[in-house]
């Protein structure tokens, strides 16, 4: 799948995003290694920190379909110039490969980083410390 199909299915995914408080709607559609593609949308809360953000969404619903190796996400939403997912979802996004980053807005406009450009210098698996040094009488 090209770019292109993969930004025009995270706008038709936006559609049905849930945003009646920001009016800010974001759709992402997240390409698997496997093929398939699994899409996200933000769902707002009237208590804010409640909701997800699309990317956290469509990561969230591909994981739960067994997927665990992705190609390429699209995020779409009608803003100046392409938006960037928040620190959360960034965050998640380290945590899976992830080849590239496809950033559009709805006037056409894109971007395209790696996890790493998006994230410098991210906290991962490798921060921890490995299961030899966890002590066996903690509850850690």
């Amino acid at each position: 799948m090209n770019d292109n199909e993969l930004i025009r299915r995270a706008a038709e995914f936006r559609s049905r995003a849930y945003a009646p408080y920001s009016g800010f709607a974001v759709g992402a559609a997240l390409l698997a290694a496997s093929g398939r593609v699994y899409g996200g949308v933000n769902v707002e809360n009237a208590s804010y920190p409640v909701g997800i953000c699309a990317e956290r969404a469509a990561v969230a619903a591909a994981v739960t379909a067994g997927e665990h190796d992705f190609e390429a996400l699209a995020v779409i939403a009608d803003s100046p110039a392409p938006c960037a997912p928040c620190g959360m979802c960034r965050q998640m996004l380290m945590e899976f490969p992830l080849k590239r980053i496809i950033l559009a807005n709805t006037a056409g406009a894109t971007r395209i980083l790696t996890p790493a450009e998006l994230l410098p210098h991210a906290f991962g698996a490798a921060a921890l410390p490995t299961k030899e040094l966890i002590h066996e009488d903690t509850d850690c």
